[in-house]
């Protein structure tokens, strides 16, 4: 019993012996090594980069009032188109006690003035009537009444000025009317009756009643990287993609490249503004973010291969021509290479269209 028992521990010894063999020699085979074969086709080769930025109005104009005060009417609201002229705020002037007590002062002056002239210049008319005094004497007296009525007239406009910014001969072009200086659409009002407003000086811009701007004249503004920058110039076209409407490409025109960079992140970037091509029906709102796909050059009607099937070594470029195909055998080729859109790139010099070369790699067992 124990001699079977060893002879057995030996046949299933040198079995396993031998399958640890036929394991290691059957991973020690050689593998053969094929390739696809890819075809020169003739294609269009674009060569694009994207860059992001915002939908901007071309023109934003701020309306600031003509004098400081309190609003007490706002008339229009954010979204309203609006004609030049239109009056978006009504302002209520608050007096300066200083300047309104001297302003009365003058009133009463100009009217004790006056009066005193009108009385002198109906007795001058009687005298002149009667022959006892000149024309000249009552001319002087005539002049000095309409003077003084003038000064009475016009200190009664400051009066009225300074207490509700509004003169008799100016109420439909008063100061205290905030109007729309351009027509267009009302972008934002950020004011509210009882707001404090301040005029525009010298001092001080002022403070902003409303926005508006012509949502039909609109620009993409967006940032584009050093390393691209230079492929870029004016008229160039591109399209536009709005992130709140995906399904729609809005042709575009480059209108302006920024002459200095700025840093941002570690990298330099430069302003660029590109005009819209809106269609007719289409709205936009401003601020929408958007993605510019340019086009920074383009090759029409030329031989392509895939960028993968180029070996690359030092500045030459090689294919490896197919001869054969079972077996596959190849001749290595020196060939002039484009434009390269990252996938497909044009070859200018050494293949022609349909010339089938080496592509990627599969590797396959060899059968037994």
């Amino acid at each position: 019993m124990k001699k079977v028992l060893k002879i057995a521990g030996l046949i299933l010894s040198g079995f396993l012996v031998i399958s640890t063999f036929v394991y290691l020699w059957q991973k020690s085979r050689p593998k053969a090594v094929t390739y696809r074969i890819e075809t020169a086709a003739r294609d269009n080769i674009e060569k694009r980069t994207v860059a992001t930025g915002k939908v901007e109005p071309r023109n934003e104009i701020l309306i600031k009032p003509q004098m400081s005060g309190i609003i007490s009417e706002v008339y229009k609201e954010a979204g309203e188109t609006v004609r030049a002229g239109d009056i978006i705020a009504r302002i209520q002037v608050v007096p300066d006690m200083v300047s309104e007590s001297s302003a009365e002062s003058r009133v009463e002056r100009a009217r004790l003035a006056a009066d005193q002239s009108r009385i002198n210049y109906e007795r001058d008319k009687k005298l002149f009537e009667s022959e006892v005094i000149s024309r000249e004497e009552f001319e002087k007296a005539e002049l000095q009444y309409n003077n003084d009525r003038e000064e009475l007239r016009a200190a009664g406009d400051n009066l009225s000025l300074i207490r509700t910014g509004i003169t008799k001969s100016s109420a439909q072009t008063s100061n205290t009317l905030v109007r729309s200086t351009v027509s267009g659409t009302i972008l934002d009002v950020p004011v509210k009756a009882g707001n404090s407003v301040i005029q525009s000086n010298n001092f001080n811009d002022g403070t902003t009643v409303a926005s508006i701007a012509d949502l039909g004249d609109m620009l993409f503004v967006g940032k584009i990287d050093e390393t691209e920058v230079g492929k870029l110039s004016t008229g160039m076209s591109m399209e536009i993609t709005i992130g709140a409407i995906q399904d729609l490409k809005i042709p575009a025109s480059l209108e302006y490249v920024s002459p200095k960079g700025t840093e941002e992140s570690g990298a330099i970037l430069f302003e660029m503004k590109a005009a819209l091509q809106l269609p007719p029906a289409l709205f936009i709102r401003a601020g929408y973010s958007a993605n510019a796909d340019i086009i920074l050059d383009r090759r029409d009607s030329v031989v392509t291969i895939p960028e993968s099937s180029v070996e690359f070594r030092g500045d030459s470029a090689f294919v490896h021509l197919l001869k054969t195909e079972k077996p596959q055998e190849f001749e290595r080729k020196y060939v002039k290479t484009g434009l390269s859109d990252g996938i497909r790139i044009e070859v200018s010099e050494g293949l022609s269209e349909n010339d089938r070369i080496r592509g990627a790699e599969s590797v396959e067992e060899k059968k037994r």
